[in-house]
């Protein structure tokens, strides 16, 4: 059974070779309406999408690159982007290219369409699911979630430590997991932070007495944010000439669970530019009803659910 990932997941798997070996083997994918991979190589004048099948080429019709183009609800950029990456699609039928050698008609619009009927569909909010990231705006990530749908990752749930920009957390083609938070009439919210664990299971990693690493995240009049982690954040006292972004050293005054407190000193601070690490995640199974962030007794009790509809 084909598993719905993100595009070009599927592309090197032995089925999906062998597929893509013969015109008997596409036949016989058309024939089970099998979603196949393959990379597409020119978009033309008419934006009509060009794969290549190794075997043969095959043509994804304009109206066919993606769910909305037809409808005009997606841009054409839409398919433009997609040259030189993988395309999933289903195969539709063949023809005559003008120098006579079979071109297969493919479908990536049918592919999503299947993707959303059989996976999407099913999902429900708390069900922990594979994506790819897209790309990056100011209010938060893009990602692909199957097939090359796309669902939007709020820049307020990517982590509990507070960031300027998604930049900061993620690079494009970075893959994540991530938890289905709301599917509403065809657009999917997702949530990551729950998985980056809690505040105590963030704090276990560091002991008071040591000096580490950390990046500025805010400068206030009583204190800087330091995050020492994406879901761990403490605070140091004021020091000039300390701006938000900057690398940090800091020596860890103090943890104290039941304030849900980090207490620091800033030994040194400079300017660094870092590419963003994959995410480490604490939670590794496929579906969360809740996650409780506070430590238990704490005061503040900072709480994400995820109930069913």
């Amino acid at each position: 059974m084909f598993e719905y990932n993100p595009e070009g997941w599927n592309m090197d798997t032995p089925e999906n070779r062998a597929a893509l070996q013969s015109y008997s083997t596409l036949n016989d994918a058309c024939r089970e309406e099998r979603i196949l991979e393959a990379r597409a190589i020119v978009c033309d004048s008419a934006h009509n999408l060009w794969v290549d099948l190794g075997c043969m080429k095959g043509i994804i019709p304009r109206e066919e690159g993606a769910v909305g183009i037809k409808e005009g609800t997606v841009r054409d950029i839409a398919i433009i982007s997609r040259v030189n990456h993988p395309v999933c699609f289903l195969v539709t039928g063949f023809e005559k290219g003008e120098n006579g050698a079979t071109v297969a008609v493919l479908s990536r619009r049918a592919a999503q369409e299947k993707c959303r009927r059989e996976y999407i569909s099913l999902l429900k909010s708390g069900d922990v699911i594979n994506a790819r990231i897209t790309h990056l705006e100011s209010f938060g990530a893009f990602a692909d979630v199957g097939c090359g749908v796309v669902a939007l990752l709020p820049i307020d749930s990517i982590s509990v430590s507070r960031i300027e920009h998604p930049r900061e957390r993620f690079s494009v083609g970075m893959d994540i997991r991530a938890i289905t938070k709301t599917i509403e009439n065809g657009r999917i919210t997702l949530s990551h932070k729950e998985l980056l664990g809690t505040w105590e299971e963030n704090a276990a990693q560091f002991s008071a007495g040591e000096t580490v690493a950390g990046i500025v995240r805010s400068v206030e009049p009583y204190g800087i944010f330091i995050e020492l982690a994406p879901n761990l954040a403490g605070l140091a006292e004021v020091k000039e000439g300390v701006k938000p972004g900057q690398q940090a050293s800091v020596y860890i005054k103090s943890i104290l669970p039941a304030r849900m407190k980090v207490k620091l000193v800033i030994i040194d601070t400079f300017d660094f530019d870092y590419r963003p690490a994959p995410p480490k995640y604490f939670f590794s199974g496929n579906h969360i009803d809740q996650f409780v962030y506070s430590p238990e007794g704490c005061e503040k009790q900072i709480v994400s659910a995820f109930p069913p509809k």
